[in-house]
């Protein structure tokens, strides 16, 4: 039957009458008519109406349904189509297909579905809802000897996993073991990419995290790193970058990663301190990264930094400082940085030089490994005196801190400078720190502090600044000034929204500077007395304490 039109006209009669006569010629007929002019084919077929009758043909019963599907999977190549194909309820006759145990049919209903929902989330989310996932993780472990319907699988999961919703439903199926065992079997690189790109979106699920680690997903990736590390071809080195990104990923999950640190014994544990003084600069990336991720609990840091781990971090810094890496750097330096914060630990890295070898990197100009330096000093020198009084005198790190301070396109990097300021002045409460960064220029950034959306960064400003008021006033009373720290204090105690702590500690500040000529004169031009007044009725007992102390202290001065 060589005419389309006829071939149409066939088949909307059959659909009709009831009839299958010659069902199967008038489908090939519009399958080489599509094959042909793929986009003028799906045109008449839009305008002549067929697509209503192919619910029909799409019963698990019809001799026909993987021609019906593979017709429609054509003419769903054209985005123009999709809409007709969802409107005339093709969908769900395509989902019921899905049980069925014909590999042609199964091959052929995926290939439709997956291009009628092509780039559509909303589509792709009514699939989801329609349990298509459960089935197609069910035919996957069915027909894993099946390369085609194996590779429709893995692009369906491909595009249904990008969707937040479908990660409850993959956690609940046997993905993890059936994706796994896939894997173990491939030996083609494009195969492997198919199954990282599902791995990808999947493992950022905690659950299913878990349920990659049990599976064996680890000695896979340990495997294929192993087998690529040293080779210089293009596939090779795009597997390395790949296992070891993802490796990386699945220590994101707490429970996988304690399984996988396992106190320190853990295989993958072990395998990534090897690749700290790897040449290879993904591994070295890798591997800080793994670390730093180890790190994200006590117990875990102060056993690496007992087993020497410190010195390989530093190690490997060192030989990034000159043109070197910028993501082993912020690696390298995020380790560090989560490696300081137990209490333990803080002494000990700085007796290995820690500091001094963070410092290297003031010259930085690249905001990330900025903004982790800051944090990796910030948490070294945490109830640390004598490291924040070395620290606070070096001029050079004083003045870089001012600078960053101003860095208004990188908040974080600002954030960390200014509390990283107060951090010097609090933990070392010198008056030798205290010169430094009045003299480089610091007030006016801590008083802006003292105003930050965030609680616990205006605390550490106010305290900073009580510490500057109580040590250096005369020093510091022109940049307070300037910085109109007077009128702040007064926004601070008479805002209701303001903390308890902040309150308290903002009329502290306001009893240190009455020794200063300067701002007691502004301070007396303000309503100070009405509002601490009001305060000694705070519900806070430390609040209303202090605003007696600090009412007569206000009398006195008056």
């Amino acid at each position: 039957m060589d005419n389309l039109n006829d071939a149409i006209q066939k088949l909307k009669l059959t659909a009709a009458d009831g009839t299958s006569d010659n069902v199967e010629g008038c489908l090939d007929c519009l399958l080489q008519a599509l094959a042909q002019n793929n986009a003028e084919t799906s045109l008449k077929v839009q305008e002549s109406g067929i697509l209503q009758v192919f619910p029909r043909f799409l019963s698990p019963h019809c001799s026909c349904a993987a021609k019906v599907a593979n017709i429609i999977a054509e003419i769903a190549k054209n985005e123009f189509m999709r809409n007709s194909c969802v409107d005339t309820a093709l969908i769900p006759p395509l989902v019921q297909l899905l049980n069925n145990r014909d590999q042609e049919v199964l091959l052929q209903t995926g290939r439709a579905l997956g291009n009628i929902c092509y780039d559509s989330h909303a589509l792709q989310a009514q699939l989801i809802n329609m349990g298509v996932i459960p089935t197609l993780v069910q035919l996957l472990g069915i027909h894993s000897e099946h390369t085609a319907l194996t590779e429709m699988c893995l692009v369906a999961f491909g595009n249904l996993a990008e969707i937040e919703s479908s990660k409850e439903q993959f956690a609940s199926t046997k993905i993890a073991d059936e994706l796994v065992k896939l894997f173990k079997k491939q030996t083609e690189h494009e195969k492997k990419e198919m199954i990282f790109e599902v791995l990808a979106p999947l493992a950022e699920h905690d659950v299913i995290k878990l349920q990659l680690v049990d599976a064996g997903l680890v000695d896979c990736l340990l495997q294929l790193v192993q087998e690529t590390v040293d080779s210089n071809k293009d596939d090779d080195i795009s597997e390395l970058k790949t296992a070891s990104d993802l490796m990386v990923l699945l220590l994101l999950g707490d429970e996988s990663m304690q399984k996988l640190f396992d106190a320190g014994k853990g295989s993958v544990f072990q395998k990534v301190l090897s690749w700290l003084p790897s040449n290879n600069h993904q591994l070295q990336l890798a591997g800080a990264l793994a670390i730093a991720n180890f790190a994200r609990n006590d117990g875990n840091c102060i056993h690496m930094v007992e087993i020497g781990i410190v010195q390989k971090l530093l190690d490997l810094l060192d030989r990034h400082v000159e043109e070197g890496n910028v993501t082993v750097q912020h690696a390298a330096l995020s380790a560090l940085r989560n490696l300081a914060i137990p209490v333990l630990n803080k002494a000990k890295m700085l007796s290995a030089g820690v500091a001094e070898q963070v410092l290297k990197f003031l010259k930085s100009e690249m905001p990330p490994v900025q903004f982790k330096l800051l944090g990796t000093l910030r948490m070294l020198i945490d109830a640390q005196a004598e490291a924040a009084d070395k620290l606070g005198k070096n001029i050079k790190l004083v003045e870089r801190l001012v600078e960053w301070c101003d860095a208004k396109d990188h908040a974080g990097v600002m954030g960390e400078s200014n509390r990283l300021l107060s951090a010097l002045i609090r933990h070392s409460k010198s008056k030798d720190v205290v010169k430094a960064i009045v003299q480089s220029g610091g007030v006016k950034h801590l008083v802006t502090m003292a105003t930050s959306e965030h609680v616990i960064m205006q605390n550490e400003a106010l305290v900073a600044l009580g510490l500057i008021a109580a040590l250096e006033l005369g020093t510091a009373e022109q940049d307070l000034e300037n910085a109109k720290l007077v009128e702040i204090l007064h926004k601070l105690i008479s805002d209701d929204s303001s903390a308890p702590e902040i309150k308290y500690n903002s009329m502290i500040m306001i009893c240190t500077i009455m020794g200063s000529e300067l701002l007691r004169k502004e301070a007396q031009n303000m309503p100070f007395k009405e509002i601490v007044s009001k305060l000694r009725r705070h519900e806070n007992k430390l609040v209303a304490q202090q605003a007696l102390v600090t009412e007569q202290r206000l009398v006195i001065e008056s």
